[in-house]
């Protein structure tokens, strides 16, 4: 039991000032400024604590009773504390201050990923939330968010990525452009996403185009790629529709191409850098 529910002590408040500060992390100028973000929820929660990337925890009476694992340390607050904190339609009670955990891409790029997620301008959270979390599944050793990209800790991309925002080295480069040279300077092959890619998917596979380390760009569902950034590419790519679809959304495109990179990867013949 934490100090904060030490018998007779009240919950805090949507007025108390600990929770006005933290609700003020729904802003990406504050998130920004004091290098925090908010997760709720208790699979969020989980993983934080898993990461050690927990400032604060706060949660509900009713949630340290579903949750005695993860709230032994946990500051108590009011269901209308839970109700600003959170962004969601039907919070479950549990909110955390958490770190960001954040990496240059240099010291991303030092540990030799062979497998790196590029999300190249795209703004769009629920998207970019979804791509890291399949990019963890993949099992890419960096996910960089390039360009004028969403910030990869709003509150919508966390909930997306169920967890993945603490697991992978999460990048932000405002430099698509250089992040690009710098990843081809560090032996990885830089493969373009796109539906108008002179590179089918299943050929570049079948001919071990993916067996080497690879760094896929991703850009928006409304405008693709920049052309400086098709340009810089080693190959554009397009994955083949073998029906009727006239296209793949951005998040299926992105995990159809980077699993098919991460089983080239695993075969014993792959090339390491």
């Amino acid at each position: 039991m934490s100090h904060e529910q030490r018998p007779g002590v009240a919950p805090f408040t949507e007025r108390t000032p600990r929770v006005i500060a933290a609700r003020r992390l729904h802003r990406r100028r504050d998130r920004d400024e004091t290098s925090l973000f908010l997760a709720e929820g208790p699979q969020a929660v989980r993983e934080a604590i898993a990461a050690q990337a927990v400032k604060e925890l706060f949660a509900t009476a009713d949630a340290e009773q579903r949750h005695p694992e993860l709230t032994r340390d946990a500051t108590l607050v009011t269901d209308g504390a839970i109700a600003a904190l959170a962004e969601t339609v039907a919070p479950q009670g549990l909110v955390a201050v958490c770190h960001q955990q954040g990496v240059r891409l240099p010291d991303a790029l030092a540990k030799k990923p062979r497998l790196v997620a590029v999300l190249a301008e795209i703004r769009d959270p629920g998207n970019a939330g979804t791509i890291l979390r399949t990019a963890d599944a993949a099992g890419a050793g960096a996910v960089v968010f390039a360009g004028d990209a969403v910030d990869p800790y709003n509150g919508k991309c966390v909930r997306a990525s169920a967890g993945s925002v603490f697991h992978t080295d999460l990048v932000r480069d405002g430099d698509a452009l250089a992040a690009v040279q710098q990843l081809k300077e560090n032996g990885l092959t830089v493969l373009a996403a796109t539906g108008y890619g002179d590179t089918d998917l299943d050929d570049l596979a079948d001919t071990g185009g993916l067996a080497r380390p690879t760094a896929w760009l991703f850009g928006s569902e409304a405008h693709g790629l920049p052309d400086a950034l098709l340009a810089a590419a080693d190959r554009r790519v397009r994955v083949p529709l073998h029906g009727r679809a006239e296209s793949l959304n951005l998040a299926a495109a992105a995990a159809v191409c980077l699993y098919a990179s991460a089983r080239a990867l695993r075969r014993p013949e792959a090339a390491r850098p």
